[in-house]
């Protein structure tokens, strides 16, 4: 096994060459790793920033023009009447140079964030993508809403496979359209293990969690110790003795210790750290403490590997067992050579399968069951109170009072 590649955090601040980082740009859009720089919302910002340089441009010979003009004048107050109409011009004028210098200002550091995370990226033996669209990741974050996108993506391959990215998606319509942003760390398990989520009590909202979904309370399992100070855990109902198995003491602690400010999910072979904040940056800070995060947790994935759902093992005795009486009640040929071979072996054969189960979960451990959002109990009893007082409720009292 190759030792351990040391981390370096230098590329995250260190001084960049500017050609070298339009360069770096341009690869990536002409290998089609970022949409092209004409794409079509490009072309709408450069159109208006245009429209407001020119519109600028306007203002500013339009000043000078109405200045000069009035201290030529003889009129006492002349600049004093212009004020009226230059004041907007000027704003405008301030408008268009604060939207031009923005939109340049924003492509740039978004080149140079690439730039840097992706040299980060090769210096510590991982590497960089821009974005992808929709990862097909099974975590809760990613089947809400529309456009849904992770961006500034580093990933590790060994000795397993590890994303540190952004994401965020849109929900609603209209003035109700509403962008949420998150920050995640997915980690590649061995087996495929039951839905488990570690709702952390540190960054929980106003309301509670500050989790896109909220599962039902009969699936709260408490955990000895300090833990349930930190996390709610929550898992499938009947996988509690599975869920005390996979979160023994030492897990438990590696977990406080390290990722108590982060919500925590278990779905299918992945596990997800998630965070209300990026957490793919240029803080080497931020890094340090990820890597940390994760190194703590994974030589103690080799203990969840070894995890099995025993209600696979009925499946598979059912199944035997089915395909034991088939046999049986097939052609003689059939049914004599299996009574001699059974008859052959010098031990008997066990009714009970021996094996242990395959990997992966049964139906009812694969995912939590929901429950509505308390937030959202009290958004709709506040509008059905607030239809009750206004519309009918001002309806019966003018037929009373008429």
């Amino acid at each position: 096994m190759s030792s351990p590649i040391p981390f370096d955090a230098r590329p995250l601040t260190e001084p960049v060459d500017r050609a070298a980082v339009s360069q770096f740009a341009r690869s990536l859009r002409e290998s089609g790793r970022v949409p092209s720089g004409f794409s079509g919302a490009t072309i709408v910002v450069v159109v208006i920033a245009f429209f407001f340089f020119v519109m600028f441009g306007g203002v500013v010979v339009g000043v000078f023009t109405a200045v000069f003009s009035a201290l030529a004048s003889s009129e006492p107050g002349g600049i004093a009447t212009l004020l009226p109409m230059v004041l907007p011009l000027v704003f405008i004028g301030v408008v268009a140079v604060a939207i031009v210098f923005t939109s340049v200002l924003g492509q740039r550091k978004r080149r140079e964030r690439w730039y840097r995370l992706d040299r980060f990226a090769r210096a510590n033996g991982m590497t960089f993508e821009p974005q992808h669209a929709a990862p097909p990741l099974p975590g809760m974050i990613f089947s809400i809403g529309d456009s849904r996108v992770a961006t500034d993506i580093v990933r590790g391959h060994r000795p397993r496979f590890v994303e540190f990215a952004n994401y965020r998606y849109v929900t609603g319509s209209g003035k109700n359209r509403t962008t949420h942003n998150w920050g995640y760390v997915a980690v590649k398990l061995d087996v495929p293990l039951p839905h488990i989520v570690l709702d952390a009590k540190g960054n929980n909202a106003v309301f509670g969690s500050n989790l896109p979904a909220a599962f039902k309370s009969s699936q709260r399992l408490s955990l000895e110790g300090d833990f349930d100070r930190y996390f709610s855990l929550y898992c499938p109902e009947g996988y509690e003795r599975d869920a005390l198995y996979l979160f023994t003491p030492d897990i438990m602690a590696r977990f406080i210790d390290n990722a108590a400010a982060l919500d925590v999910e278990i779905v299918d072979d992945w596990l997800f750290l998630y965070a209300k904040r990026p957490l793919s940056t240029l803080d080497p800070a931020t890094w340090a403490w990820l890597f940390s995060a994760v190194g703590a947790l994974l030589d103690k994935f080799a203990q969840w590997a070894r995890w099995r759902d025993d209600r696979l093992r009925a499946d598979a005795a059912t199944r035997a067992a089915a395909a034991s009486g088939y046999a049986a009640t097939g052609s003689d040929s059939g049914a004599h050579s299996l009574t001699t071979a059974a008859d052959s072996v010098p031990f008997a054969v066990p009714h009970q399968v021996l094996t242990p189960p395959p990997p992966g979960v049964a139906p009812e451990g694969r995912r939590l069951r929901r429950r509505t959002s308390l937030a959202w109990v009290l958004i709709v009893g506040v509008l059905v109170f607030w239809f009750v007082m206004n519309v009918l409720g001002g309806g019966l009292s003018n037929g009373l009072f008429r």
